[in-house]
């Protein structure tokens, strides 16, 4: 960052003059066009100087406070009022009117110095310098703090996507151990965010499920093979084992402190609770069990019907739709299943057709 100020950028640098006496403002722009300034802008009416201040954008502005019409004290009220944030222009106030009263009245309206009419050459020409280079400064500084607030945001969004990228990756690395394609939990993620956005969910809580969904099964990395793969029934043993999966789950999403994976906790451990109570591992019921996991305990469901298993072909849509609100009320939450008919009814007007 280069907070000198070049004499080309000094030169350069456009000023606004202010001061309705003709003759003062002409000696004002020949002691500037003196100290090497060359970007001018004289007017004699404060009103008009106000209008042209956004296309003008001064870097500095000379202003009398005696003038009829809008007065100097009037106009520095306005400019601040006007200002951005952040944003820093000098206003030298060039009077005769030296009392106590005139200088704390254009202080307290954001006046930046005082110059006494008429002046001494040298002493406004150094004025002029300082003031520049002060703003100089202080937008440098303001072009440094957005620089760095960007690239907080680049490199924030970098990890983000990195972070999301990880969670999908774990979310489809468990899939390919109970699904051959691999997609299972990705099919879950969306349709739980299309449930979630169907019940009026904030957008935050439908991204997050989105992407947390997947990980519902994540415990099933710890059940062995024989039995997360047996094609026949699970004996009761077996199906102990198998149910454990909810508290492994939980277990290894538990210790950490991101909001987004203490829902996807909630969902690993409770999506196989069910309405009535009669589910694992806690056999909680109703509005008890957290909103994501009834959410998830639907969308799983329905995907895990109307999909290829080894043992049976995939439902349709409406068959499944059928199974699950026949359970609503009992295993399912019957405003998610309410959710999941909305979102599925294009779905089960293109099986009609097709059939």
């Amino acid at each position: 960052m280069n907070l000198a100020l070049s004499e080309s950028e000094m030169a350069e640098s456009p000023l606004m003059l202010i001061d309705d006496n003709c003759g003062n403002l002409h000696l004002l722009s020949c002691v500037l066009q003196w100290a090497g300034f060359t970007n001018l802008r004289s007017y004699t009416c404060a009103r008009s100087a106000l209008n042209d201040l956004a296309t003008f954008d001064p870097h500095l502005i000379i202003l009398d406070l005696s003038m009829p019409g809008m007065n100097g004290y009037e106009f520095l009220h306005r400019v601040r009022e006007a200002a951005p944030p952040n944003a820093f222009t000098p206003i030298l106030v060039y009077t005769a009117d030296l009392t106590p009263e005139a200088r704390n009245r254009a202080l307290e309206l954001g006046a930046s110095d005082f110059l006494t009419k008429p002046g001494d050459a040298i002493e406004i020409k150094l004025r002029v310098r300082n003031f520049l280079r002060t703003r100089k400064m202080h937008t440098d500084v303001i072009d440094q703090n957005h620089l760095l607030e960007e690239r907080v945001r680049e490199r924030t969004e970098h990890l983000q996507l990195a972070w999301r990228e990880a969670v999908e990756l774990l979310g489809a690395a468990c899939d390919y151990r109970d699904d051959d394609t691999g997609r299972h939990t990705h099919r879950v993620g969306e349709l739980s965010a299309e449930i979630a956005a169907e019940l009026g969910c904030s957008a935050a809580f439908v991204e997050s499920i989105r992407l947390v969904a997947p990980l519902h099964d994540v415990g099933k990395i710890a059940i062995p093979d024989a039995i997360l793969h047996k094609p026949s029934r699970l004996t009761d043993d077996e199906y102990e084992s198998m149910k454990a999966h909810v508290e492994i789950g939980a277990a290894l999403l538990s210790q950490k402190t991101s909001p987004l994976l203490q829902m996807g906790m909630d969902i690993a451990k409770y999506h196989h609770e069910r309405w009535d109570g009669g589910g694992y591992c806690e056999g909680i019921s109703g509005e008890g069990i957290p909103l994501c996991a009834r959410i998830v305990c639907v969308a799983d469901a329905f995907d895990a019907m109307t999909n290829d298993r080894p043992y049976r072909k995939g439902w349709t849509a409406e068959r499944a739709l059928f199974e699950l609100n026949t359970c609503a009320g009992a295993q399912f939450d019957p405003e998610v299943v309410a959710a999941i008919n909305r979102v599925m009814h294009e779905a089960v007007t293109s099986d009609r057709m097709a059939a």
